[in-house]
């Protein structure tokens, strides 16, 4: 297990903890949650050797197999399946001795080296390596593809990658989320939730906390306290103990009425029904996090201006893309005043695409798009926070929007956004990807804009600012069209959602429910509101589909059975790890129950990485039959 005895991390002779004091348990999975700066990664930091406490002890088995992820990525000419298989550092390492005694024609040594490939199960890494990186949203043409190729987003996911095929007891993940999108971050959760060692993580998005973690270590006012449960057990606990405080209650009451004002809104409109139960259980959401953060440092609002267009942009017959490659055509869409729309669909399909366009930074390839007379888009994507003038102050970069307005209204702006003190004049270049979010947040905030269009918004922002951003955008009285994988935010702000698939858009039928059920069960596609196929065409199709499910049963019944093994497997490995977390088991006199569960543990991980291949196997033969 990992033990914190009494520890205390400096930083500039202030600490970033101290008195910490805790264990965690073979097979915990932990989320690492706090501020941005509070000491997060110096903490993976220190369980990776890299940084020694300036008090107290750190201890995890000296066995065990720690991995983590790189944060920068070369631009390599290996392919994108070889870098991820660097990882395996010994079965690199085995792969080369046999390539070797290949040319050197040394027959014993090649059967005793193929004998040690096949104890470690090395061949079929590479069948691993590819499932992995088609669930991070690779196609099977990237994985030949050198990592040059890819942009810095996508090299992220091969580092992740890389690191998720690791045969690793403890897995540090710093932000795993970011740079991916809502189908990945749906896939991720499930691999992590599968894996069978120690998970500490690090993230902002409570709603994949949720789904993976059963344990909570907080950064609370320069000391950790551990939480048993998932992220909204931690809320509930946080609150009971933060309630005591008047003015923590009293603000909490405020947010939960300011909720309910906003769900009031909409509840009863038929046509937004599943939107309302969506905001309701964000509201739930919402109440258990306020007194979580009442001492948030942010209060900021979007202001829409006053003047408005009916509709604001209409697209007819529109094909957007780049050059002459149309990603989206046939676009036939309105956006007007106060609509709420989240954007939907797999990487590539064409999201970023249609904002850009809407930004006014994308001409229509075709057709036409007509804007209104007061048509003021606001427009945040990570290439506008890259681009911020890095010698420049935040000051600066708002004086140039606003050179008549007094210096201190600015000052005060900012403010709410937690640039302070000497923050606010000195130039924006060693900021954080975080603080840099904001700054371009604020910038567009300044500029009232009737039309908010947020790519991938949360990316870099911890769990205060995104709290804020959520109650900012509930209040906002303009129209908003968001893409994001923070569920969170999607399922708070927005009223309904279109479909980006196959080239076009079109209004879901569904929330995000709806959507990521449909994307769990790949033969049935996310559907949009399509209109105009005649009746036997839809009967053809469905005689068609009632075939092919009749063609698929017996192999889901093959994955199902795989999968109830993998269930099984892990839940006899959850045993025997809950069983070595007893500390009375590592005392001297019991060190044979302790060799004998430590036989049982290794026993118990063979078998389930056994039922995880048969499983991939089974998978594998229902892709290929689903897209035969």
């Amino acid at each position: 297990m990992i033990q914190f005895s009494d520890v205390q991390l400096l930083r500039g002779g202030e600490p970033l903890f101290s008195g910490a004091t805790l264990k965690v348990a073979p097979g915990d999975k932990v989320a690492v949650i706090g501020p941005n700066g509070a000491g997060k990664s110096s903490l993976f930091q220190m369980l990776l050797g890299d940084l020694s406490a300036d008090q107290g002890q750190v201890q995890l088995p000296a066995q065990w197999r720690v991995a983590h992820m790189q944060q920068e990525t070369p631009g390599l000419q290996r392919s994108a399946v070889d870098h991820v298989l660097d990882g395996l550092t010994e079965w690199r390492a085995l792969q080369q001795e046999i390539e070797a005694a290949e040319v050197a024609g040394d027959n014993a040594l090649l059967g005793r080296l193929h004998g040690r490939m096949d104890d470690m199960q090395g061949y079929q890494v590479r069948h691993e390596a590819e499932i992995i990186l088609l669930g991070l949203g690779f196609t099977p043409a990237d994985l030949e593809r050198p990592v040059a190729d890819f942009s810095g987003g996508w090299r992220v996911r091969l580092n992740l990658a890389q690191t998720l095929i690791q045969n690793s007891d403890l897995l540090l993940l710093d932000e795993p989320t970011n740079h991916l999108d809502l189908e990945t971050v749906h896939w991720l959760q499930g691999w992590l939730r599968r894996y069978p060692g120690t998970l500490l993580l690090i993230s902002h998005d409570r709603d994949f906390l949720d789904a993976v973690v059963d344990r909570v270590i907080s950064f609370e006012h320069q000391a950790l306290r551990f939480y048993s449960g998932n992220f909204s057990s931690y809320e509930r606990q946080k609150s009971e103990r933060l309630a005591q405080q008047q003015a923590v209650f009293e603000k909490q009451q405020q947010r939960r009425a300011e909720m309910e004002r906003f769900v009031d809104r909409f509840r009863y409109k038929a046509t937004k029904a599943r939107q309302a139960q969506s905001r309701l259980k964000a509201l739930e959401k919402m109440t258990l996090d306020a007194p979580a953060r009442a001492d948030s440092p942010f209060s900021f609002k979007f202001s829409a201006g006053d003047k408005v267009s009916q509709p604001l942009i209409a697209l007819t017959d529109a094909a957007l893309g780049y050059g002459t490659r149309p990603v989206l055509e046939q676009l036939q869409l309105s956006l007007y005043p106060g609509m709420r729309i989240g954007l939907l669909g797999r990487n590539g399909a064409g999201k970023s695409t249609l904002i850009r366009h809407l930004a006014g930074e994308l001409r229509p390839l075709q057709g036409e798009s007509t804007t209104g007379a007061h048509y003021y888009p606001g427009y945040f994507a990570q290439h506008q926070v890259d681009e911020l003038d890095s010698a420049a102050s935040p000051l600066t970069h708002l004086q140039r929007l606003a050179p008549d307005a007094r210096d201190q209204s600015l000052r005060d702006f900012l403010g709410g956004f937690n640039f302070r003190g000497s923050m606010v004049d000195e130039p924006v270049a060693p900021l954080s990807g975080g603080e840099k979010a904001r700054l371009a947040l604020a910038l567009i905030a300044w500029a009232r804009p009737n039309v908010l269009l947020l790519d991938e918004p949360t990316n870099h922002l911890d769990l205060q600012m995104r709290s804020a951003l959520a109650e900012a955008l509930q209040a906002y009285e303009g129209a908003v069209i968001v893409v994001s994988h923070d569920r969170f935010l999607m399922e708070s702000t927005v009223d309904e959602f279109w479909l980006v698939d196959q080239g076009n858009v079109q209004p879901f039928a569904g929330d995000l429910n709806d959507y990521l059920q449909a994307l769990a069960a790949p033969e049935q596609r996310p559907q949009s509101r399509e209109k105009g196929a005649s009746s036997d065409d839809r009967k053809a199709q469905k005689r068609a589909e009632a075939q092919h499910r009749r063609t698929l049963s017996p192999l889901k019944k093959q994955v199902d059975k795989a999968l109830q093994a993998v269930d099984a497997a892990q839940q006899a490995l959850d045993d025997i790890n809950e069983a070595l977390a007893d500390p009375g088991l590592y005392d001297a006199e019991r060190k044979d129950d302790l060799q004998v569960m430590l036989d049982r543990q290794s026993t118990a991980r063979q078998a389930l990485q056994k039922a995880e291949a048969q499983w991939l196997e089974a998978e594998e033969a229902l892709e290929e039959a689903q897209n035969a």
